[in-house]
């Protein structure tokens, strides 16, 4: 059993025999008004403190409608005290619980108005309130009307986010390429080119894509196999070639992008910028491997790039050795007794 548990036990323990005793002593309308008094004087707390803390913050409306709620609190809290007109303490905690349900059917609905609620989203939509007509639409689990209200009211996220919902992913991605016309920022275009996916059409997904990459180069291997799939060699041959000077560009700052130097060009038909690749991504695994032996795994694959078998086994000797060294490490520190982990 863990701490937490045991002090949850021993809290429930304690509240039992407590109650027990004032049973004990007093029967049970006793109990009753103690938990009476107990729970009007932590609402009346409560209640006054965020009252204060409203009337500081000159809010003064919604200051007096807690001060009322804080007085009504007290006055309950005063009548269990003394225990008279047991009917009005009733009434004032079927009163709190109707303001909580009544706060809780509010919030359900955050932009409608009073009377708002009680319309329809056909009459909202009539009278020209877009928003709150959204909002029924949306409770109603009708998302296509959603749509069609965030459109008219110009809020393209909201409307894209409400043909999600209805399954009109085509339509999603529509509203994603117009955000990133009127935005210019890249998030919207790799939203489309999911939404074109979800909708099943690769080629417009390849072109989101396309055009994502145009401002995240990182995404040209990602363009140059999807056209590969839909089985455009020439758009993704083009992928490939601005994938490689992307790459090329990486690796004059950080070594180990050589790697996909060599895989891009030899893909390519580029044997020759192949081989320079992978030559200079092995002297960067082998610079690296003099640090950390985790490396050899990587020479050994330069290696094998090469051609140099021979090589590339001994490099993967050296990793198999750190390795189990690793491992024998690993499993003398679990053997360790539990006082001395400690």
């Amino acid at each position: 059993m863990d701490k937490l548990k045991a002090y949850l036990i021993g809290f429930l323990v304690v509240i039992i025999a407590i109650a027990a005793g004032i049973v004990w002593y007093g029967g049970w309308k006793l109990l009753l008004q103690v938990i009476l008094v107990l729970g009007f004087l932590g609402l009346t707390l409560v209640l006054g403190f965020f009252t204060a803390l409203t009337l500081y913050a000159e809010s003064w409306k919604y200051g007096a409608i807690l001060a009322v709620f804080t007085a009504i609190s007290a006055y309950g809290l005063y009548l269990s005290w003394v225990w008279k007109n047991l009917g009005v303490v009733g009434g004032i905690m079927v009163f709190f619980v109707a303001v909580v349900a009544f706060g809780i059917w509010y919030i359900s609905e955050p932009d409608l108005g009073l009377v708002d609620r009680f319309k329809s989203a056909e009459s909202l939509e009539k009278a020209g309130k877009y928003k709150q007509a959204a909002r029924k639409y949306e409770k109603a689990g009708n998302y296509l009307k959603a749509a069609e209200m965030y459109l008219k009211l110009g809020w393209l996220e909201s409307a894209a986010w409400a043909y999600e919902k209805a399954g009109e992913y085509a339509k999603a991605a529509e509203i994603y390429e117009q955000l990133y016309e009127k935005e210019k920022d890249t998030y919207y275009l790799k939203e489309a080119h999911e939404y074109w996916k979800k909708a099943g059409d690769m080629e417009r997904a390849a072109k989101a894509l396309e055009r994502y990459a145009e401002e995240e180069p990182w995404f040209w291997e990602d363009v140059a196999k999807l056209y590969e799939e839909l089985g455009n060699e020439e758009k993704a041959r083009e992928a490939w070639e601005k994938a490689l000077e992307y790459y090329k560009g990486e690796a004059q700052e950080e070594g180990v992008f050589w790697e996909d130097v060599g895989n891009i060009a030899r893909r390519l038909g580029m044997e020759d910028l192949a081989r320079e690749a992978y030559q200079k991504f092995l002297e960067y695994c082998l610079k690296e491997a003099e640090e950390d032996p985790m490396w050899w795994k990587h020479v050994a694959e330069a290696y094998e790039y090469l051609g140099e078998k021979e090589k590339a086994e001994e490099a993967k000797k050296k990793y198999e050795e750190y390795r189990q060294k690793i491992m024998k490490a690993n499993e003398e520190t679990s053997k360790f007794p539990e006082g001395e982990k400690e």
